[in-house]
């Protein structure tokens, strides 16, 4: 493909090299702490992406909701972690039929958290197969593989009590339409205090290590269990509470990160152990992939410069974009009045309405209309959300492949 013309702004654009960078990377973590991958392909939810994940030694790939599973059905993938409770009777029909026949080569996992949504699995999972579907046998030929997750109080879904959490996993491995294959959480939504981690994420990991060791124990694992947490904020305190170190048995630690392969210019250069403050050696530090291009419409009263983009085409719930400074398009839009090269310096974006942009500018500043600018955004989920095709452009903008979002 050639040269990216820019004629329909405003546009978002990955950079090809970036992925390549943060991928490497999160591999290179993973064969060092002995942590396997799977990434959260809800984050993008795109074939493209999808395979360069696997092609780098993903071990599966995680989704949130039915939809998405199908989804990633549809892109061949052999293992999908299905991080939620399974509720929907159509759903779990569909999981039945894809996964649990007899002649299937797909491996799924989802979640249990409660005694009352292990009972609906049950009884829906029993009542499968019967005349309306002109099947003889009930129930289908192979055992639904959960994970018991483990919650905190005010958080999501997920078991809060240690006490229950055993009660679930001996009912679970009583079962026999389920069979237990491991132990999930997840510590991204903790209450966050002053230091890098949530403060109370160490605790909750070491009550599912101190779980999983209980269920092994009790030899309730029919095979080599599945530990999994980890988003894209704190896997650097998941390998170290959940690592295969942690465990005196063998155990398949699994990350979940998502967001790690575009990272961003916000909530996650903040929080990742690869940010702007790297936690973890040999150092290193994701490169943000993401960046939008658009133009300024107009430089109405000094200090004020609005541009061509609002909250329809970026993510604004975790904060607004960034200016990352100007394009060159070749036509010299990208400078100054007086031909110097823009300084955007102090720029600052402070509202958006849905295709606009409102700029704080230090008042002396001269801005041609058609000026392209370049923005960082923060929470990449948001940002594929947007899109339904995404260039991806090499360092000179070069459009090199293109992303296309499962929206």
């Amino acid at each position: 493909m050639g040269a990216m013309a820019f004629d329909d702004l405003p546009r978002m654009v990955l950079h090809d090299a970036a992925i390549d960078h943060n991928i490497a990377l999160m591999s290179a973590f993973c064969e060092r702490s002995g942590m396997l991958l799977a990434p959260h392909a809800k984050t993008h939810l795109s074939r493209e992406l999808c395979d360069r994940q696997l092609a780098a030694g993903a071990w599966g790939l995680t989704a949130a909701t039915t939809s998405q599973v199908r989804t990633l059905v549809g892109f061949g993938a052999s293992r999908i972690l299905h991080a939620n409770v399974l509720v929907d009777a159509a759903a779990i029909d569909f999981v039945a039929e894809t996964f649990l026949g007899a002649d299937s080569r797909l491996d799924y996992l989802c979640y249990v958290d409660s005694l009352a949504g292990l009972d609906l699995l049950e009884r829906r999972l029993d009542e499968w197969g019967q005349e309306e579907r002109g099947l003889d046998e009930r129930g289908p030929a192979k055992r639904l593989r959960v994970l018991v997750e483990v919650g905190f109080e005010g958080g999501r879904t997920g078991v809060r009590r240690a006490a229950d959490a055993r009660q679930l996993a001996h009912a679970v491995a009583a079962s026999t339409r389920l069979e237990l294959a491991g132990v999930a959480g997840y510590e991204g939504l903790m209450p966050t205090g002053s230091g890098a981690h949530p403060d109370a994420a160490r605790g909750m990991l070491a009550g599912i290590r101190n779980l999983v060791t209980y269920l092994h124990e009790q030899q309730f694992f029919a095979d080599v269990p599945v530990v999994t947490a980890g988003g894209s904020s704190y896997f650097d305190l998941v390998a170290e509470e959940l690592g295969p170190d942690a465990f005196d048995f063998d155990v398949l630690s699994v990350l979940r990160s998502g967001c790690y392969l575009t990272h961003d210019h916000g909530v996650y250069e903040r929080t990742s152990p690869f940010g702007a403050t790297p936690r973890l050696q040999p150092a290193g530090a994701f490169v943000p992939a993401f960046e939008l291009l658009a133009s300024v419409l107009s430089a109405p009263e000094p200090g004020l410069v609005i541009a061509g983009f609002g909250r329809r085409e970026v993510p604004t719930d975790d904060r607004l974009p960034v200016v990352l400074g100007s394009l060159d398009d070749g036509t010299g839009g990208a400078d100054g009045a007086d031909g110097a090269a823009l300084d955007t310096s102090g720029w600052v974006v402070t509202g958006v309405n849905d295709h606009h942009a409102y700029l704080r500018v230090p008042a002396d500043t001269v801005v041609a209309p058609g000026t392209v600018l370049r923005f960082g955004i923060s929470h990449p989920c948001g940002a594929f959300d947007r899109w339904r095709s995404i260039p991806l452009v090499d360092d000179a903008y070069a459009v090199v492949g293109q992303v296309s979002p499962a929206l």
